[in-house]
């Protein structure tokens, strides 16, 4: 366990956790905001100056707050990238973490493509549009395209215009990227199957463009079954492999 897990899973700092979240979805606390005094903090929240202390360096740590000697201590605008890393390393250490992820995505994913087919400005589809160019610009360079993969999926969110969508794909989105190249490295080297996986994207990226909720999720899913099938397939290969070398 990191020492920020290990502070912050102190009794004394889920009050103080507690006490940020409350004061942020009252609104008593907004960004820029700065904090009461230390002591003051301490007194109410009935914890130790210490752990207030620590709990706050290590909220700063995660980008939250704003620590800034000799002025004092400030709200600040989360930095999701931070976050992210954080969430990785929490989710790293499960056994089927990639299965679990994937879950998530295809929850997200098909929320965040059915806002898009009505809110998706001119700039959105552009941003699609381009990614996916670049998607098939890069079939024979697995991680060139698995970015460009990663980044026609994450652009869809973007295009929802759900900023909750959008910061859970985004703390997701170091494992998502991994997948996606982890994937084109298995398969970019048949022909037939990134062939299918182009025309998925085409359909999915037409869906949206016609702006049809219905058809879009539909065009999703089945993308999401050929990546499923794509990963059975890899396994029974592995497993053929590992029992000729036997």
């Amino acid at each position: 366990m990191s020492d920020v897990e290990t502070i912050l899973s102190d009794k004394g700092a889920d009050r103080v956790i507690a006490y940020f979240n409350d004061a942020l979805m009252s609104g008593e606390l907004k960004i820029g905001d700065k904090l009461k005094s230390e002591r003051d903090l301490s007194r109410e929240l009935d914890v130790g100056r210490p752990l207030l202390r620590e709990v706050i360096r290590s909220l700063s740590m995660l980008g939250m707050l704003d620590v800034r000697h000799g002025s004092g201590t400030y709200v600040r605008q989360a930095n999701l990238s931070t976050i992210a890393d954080f969430f990785t390393f929490c989710l790293a250490q499960q056994q089927d973490m990639l299965d679990d992820v994937m879950e998530a995505r295809i929850g997200i994913e098909c929320q965040a493509i059915r806002l898009a087919c009505t809110r998706a400005n001119e700039v959105d589809l552009a941003r699609i549009g381009q990614w996916f160019a670049s998607l098939t610009e890069t079939l024979d360079d697995p991680d060139a395209g698995g970015r460009a993969d990663f980044m026609f999926h994450r652009s869809i969110v973007a295009a929802s215009h759900s900023s909750s969508l959008i910061t859970l794909y985004g703390a997701l989105s170091e494992l998502l990227q991994r997948s996606h190249v982890q994937r084109r490295k298995t398969v970019y080297h048949e022909r037939s199957v990134v062939g299918d996986l182009v025309e998925a994207h085409r359909e999915v990226f037409l869906s949206i463009v016609a702006k049809d909720p219905e058809v879009a999720d539909r065009r999703l899913r089945e993308h999401f079954a050929i990546g499923d099938e794509l990963r059975r397939r890899s396994l029974i290969d592995t497993y053929r492999k590992g029992a000729k070398t036997a």
